[in-house]
């Protein structure tokens, strides 16, 4: 299965996410507006390989750069805001990439939302 249908069943089953290119990769938006997660297939910038961007809760993206910066790193634009870079070009965990995707949207996503997930 090609990432994008992996993170289309992720970010999919959680409420009220709907996906639309944006800047011509496929991203995931809570209810049509906050933006959780983008994948950048080939590669954005000065990052020439598959990865995506996630909202991180705070301190996550210092946390999991230092401990393993073959997979995690900073990104361009978003990473100032504590957003994380996950490297697609290796061994990939998708149980691993499930959850980071679940705590991008409960950073996000208004508290009746977190609230309904959690339910």
């Amino acid at each position: 299965m090609e990432a994008v249908e992996r993170l289309r069943a992720i970010c999919g089953a959680l409420p009220e996410v709907t996906e639309r290119p944006s800047h011509g990769a496929p991203t995931w938006f809570v209810r049509g507006k906050s933006t959780f997660v983008t994948l950048w297939q080939h590669g954005h910038h000065d990052n020439d390989f598959p990865h995506l961007w996630c909202a991180a809760p705070p301190g996550v993206q210092g946390e999991l750069t230092a401990e393993a910066p073959e997979r995690f790193f900073r990104p361009p634009y978003v990473g100032h805001r504590g957003w994380l870079g996950v490297r697609l070009d290796g061994p990939v965990d998708w149980a691993e990439i499930a959850e980071l995707c679940e705590d991008a949207y409960r950073t996000v996503a208004p508290a009746t939302l977190v609230r309904r997930l959690d339910a």
